[in-house]
């Protein structure tokens, strides 16, 4: 009985380690394709600026490969003195004045992106699920267009928050006043991670910084079977302690008895004779009575 709970323990123990050697593999491999992807539509965005010869503050679609089809991508190049004075109002996004690119530069550039029907490919929540795709935005350095190699910037917004507006929100059409009170605003860094809030307004999450945004639901609890198994452990265990305590007793027992039986056969088997007198037993000698005689022979 004690090997199996030690099997038990390990086992658990190897599931264990298991799960979270997967979680954290999972999360790796989930940022290293985020890293790909926001690497693959930067340089698409690019090209459709040098393809165009851009107008500052114009947004253009960036045309993307087929098998990329369904996610839709778009950049806009401004100066950084009209960000600080009109902040930028594009796509889903809305920067607020007085934002300035840290570190300066002349002109930047903002790559808006919509992943539409791959949203779950590149970004999953467990416990959740989307009530709107991914959108997202990120912020380089426009002042050569030309130049291939990457330049990230982020935004200093004053502290003021940058408002998303999600397009399609699906529970806004049900109605439910407990849907609406139980969605979240999630944004994914770029380690894999992510963090939950509550919504600004009804389909508007703010975020202070570039990144990956959606609204999800919590998905219901279903109560599994998992925690029968658990009860169904617990009282087994109990179970055979209390059976293999009661076999023990009723050996002892019957041990005991037979003991006891051996015993009295063994002192019936004497010459001494003795006496059982409830379980005690105790030594008899044979009675002799002298039988009365007359001294005249006559009773």
């Amino acid at each position: 009985m004690g090997s199996n709970i030690d099997w038990d323990f390990i086992w658990v123990l190897l599931l264990t380690l298991c799960c979270c050697g997967s979680l954290v593999h999972s999360l790796d491999n989930t940022a290293a394709a985020c890293e790909s992807l926001n690497s693959l539509v930067q340089d698409f965005a690019f090209r459709s600026l040098v393809k165009h010869r851009p107008q500052t503050g114009a947004l253009y679609d960036a045309l993307l490969p087929r098998n990329l089809s369904g996610m839709d991508v778009s950049v806009v190049r401004l100066r950084s003195r009209r960000l600080w004075n009109k902040g930028a109002n594009f796509s889903y996004f809305r920067i607020p004045p007085r934002t300035m690119s840290i570190p300066h530069v002349r002109r930047l550039a903002i790559v808006y992106q919509n992943l539409g029907n791959w949203s779950s490919h590149y970004y999953n929540l467990p416990g959740y699920s989307f009530i709107s795709s991914v959108v997202g935005f990120m912020v380089f350095d426009a002042s050569n267009v030309t130049d291939t190699s990457e330049r990230n910037l982020t935004l200093n917004t004053m502290g003021q928050p940058i408002s998303i507006q999600f397009p399609n929100i699906t529970f806004m059409a049900r109605g439910s006043n407990s849907i609406n009170t139980r969605v979240r605003c999630v944004a994914f860094n770029d380690n894999g991670t992510f963090q939950l809030t509550e919504m600004s307004s009804p389909g508007v999450c703010n975020s202070r910084d570039q990144g990956h945004f959606s609204v999800v639901l919590p998905l219901e609890k279903r109560r599994g079977t998992w925690y029968l198994w658990v009860i169904g452990f617990v009282v087994g265990f109990f179970g055979l302690i209390i059976a293999g305590y009661v076999v023990f007793s009723s050996r002892r027992l019957l041990k005991t008895k037979r003991i006891q039986v051996m015993e009295k056969q063994a002192s019936e088997d004497q010459v001494l004779e003795s006496r059982w007198v409830g379980n005690s037993k105790m030594p008899s000698a044979t009675v002799t009575r002298t039988q009365p005689v007359l001294e005249n022979g006559v009773l």
